[in-house]
């Protein structure tokens, strides 16, 4: 699952396009689930969504009483590959988006059409491997702070909240590669961390979206300092400035970088927080993936801060996030609308149609997975790789809008296994 070194700048379309092949059809519409409710957007959402793919199979449909019409669902990987990268230009991002915008603006997760484009290849070579490694002290730093803080609750043997503990270090981790030293400043400052808010705050609604975009402000004041005080930074506030369009040499507006920071700020800090969290469970409930995790790191050589190539080399640990990033996927739920026509699982999908996809089934679909309800690390081992379709498994989603922080988050987890485990028995 290594990734290997790639250029700066890469090719979107790694798939060849096949989105003129032929399709058999079904003569009529996928099965329909009843009674109508909107898919996606109710708390039971994924409970009901686990039934219906054990009635219906790979494709249905349901009526949105909301959106006045169907929307339909698949779960086999060719459907889903050919959603995600061999037809993907036919696919917008689906429903909820606006509720997504509101929060986040109009970031690289949100935006569409050449205007993304324009954003993704001035990012992509921020999430270079070489970039990446950089932050290996930052990223080492707050997980000693972290195992630093737990030894007087260990010595006297008291808990610790998972959760809150993972997802405040995790932010630190992301505003310190955002703004680097300006974010001491700014606190000293404020006398606070207004970021913090992030971690604070687990309800993702209205309420917090405005009060998130309100921080935007904080942002607008570093870029304008910075320009009025040139001075060295390595830090992602520092190269998103940098960036430039590769084909008018035009710099970010000041809003296309609060949008873009604001994106990273929380798909940076609620993806690999929310991975580590179900992690650690996981690792509490199976005694035998604990005692061979520590029995793997605790015979890994000493690293002060592991590099990124030192980190892959923890080959147990890695099958362990693999394995968690499988049952847990940090994004349960993908949506696409069809541009044109479509056919998927042999059935055909009208244009302007909306298309739901979930990891979080995908992952534990018993065509593709041996029970799939079990956490085995071991899966992910390279024996076992050629035993399911690629596009079976995919936490950071996949084609030209796969997540461009996956490698960053992969580190983190693996460092912080690394950190912690070597030093504690949660």
């Amino acid at each position: 699952m290594n990734q290997t070194e790639q250029s700066a700048i890469e090719p979107f379309e790694t798939e060849a396009e096949d989105s003129t092949a032929p399709v058999a059809r079904h003569a009529g519409p996928p099965p329909e689930a009843t009674p109508p409710f909107d898919i996606g957007a109710t708390d039971d959402s994924l409970e009901r969504m686990t039934e219906l793919f054990a009635r219906h199979g790979d494709t249905y449909r349901v009526y949105s009483p909301a959106r006045k019409g169907h929307v339909y669902v698949i779960h086999h990987p060719d459907d889903v590959k050919r959603v995600l990268v061999s037809n993907h230009r036919n696919y917008r991002k689906g429903l909820g988006l606006d509720r997504v915008k509101i929060l986040l603006g109009n970031g690289i997760m949100t935006s569409e059409g050449e205007f993304w484009r324009r954003q993704r290849y001035m990012l992509q070579p921020l999430f270079h491997r070489r970039i990446i490694t950089r932050f290996a002290e930052t990223i080492a730093a707050a997980n000693d702070e972290l195992v630093a803080r737990w030894a007087p609750l260990a010595q006297r043997g008291e808990s610790v909240n998972i959760s809150d503990e993972t997802s405040e270090m995790t932010l630190s981790i992301v505003l310190q590669s955002i703004f680097g030293s300006d974010l001491q400043r700014l606190i000293e400052e404020l006398g606070e961390n207004p970021f913090a808010v992030v971690a604070r705050e687990t309800h993702r609604d209205l309420r917090f979206a405005y009060r998130f975009r309100s921080l935007g402000r904080h942002i607008v004041d570093l870029v304008q300092r910075r320009r009025a005080e040139p001075a060295e930074h390595f830090d992602y506030l520092a190269m998103l400035m940098n960036a430039r369009d590769k084909e008018s040499g035009d710099a970010m507006s000041e809003k296309e970088l609060v949008d873009e920071v604001m994106t990273l700020i929380v798909a940076g800090h609620e993806t690999t927080a929310s991975a580590l969290n179900w992690t650690w469970y996981l690792i509490s409930r199976h005694p035998e993936v604990e005692r061979r995790l520590h029995a793997s790191l605790d015979a890994a050589p000493a690293y002060e801060s592991l590099q990124l190539l030192q980190a892959e080399e923890l080959g147990y640990a890695r099958q362990v996030c693999d394995e968690s990033l499988r049952l847990y996927p940090p994004g349960w739920l993908l949506s696409r609308r069809t541009l044109a026509a479509d056919v998927l699982g042999g059935y055909e999908v009208p244009a302007g149609t909306d298309v739901l996809l979930s990891p979080y089934l995908l992952h534990r679909h018993p065509r593709y997975w041996q029970d799939p309800e079990r956490f085995l690390p071991e899966r992910f081992d390279a024996a076992h790789e050629a035993e399911r379709p690629r596009f079976a498994y995919m936490p950071f989603a996949a084609g030209p809008r796969h997540c461009i922080g996956e490698t960053v988050a992969i580190y983190e987890m693996l460092v912080h296994l690394y950190k912690v485990a070597r030093r504690y028995r949660l």
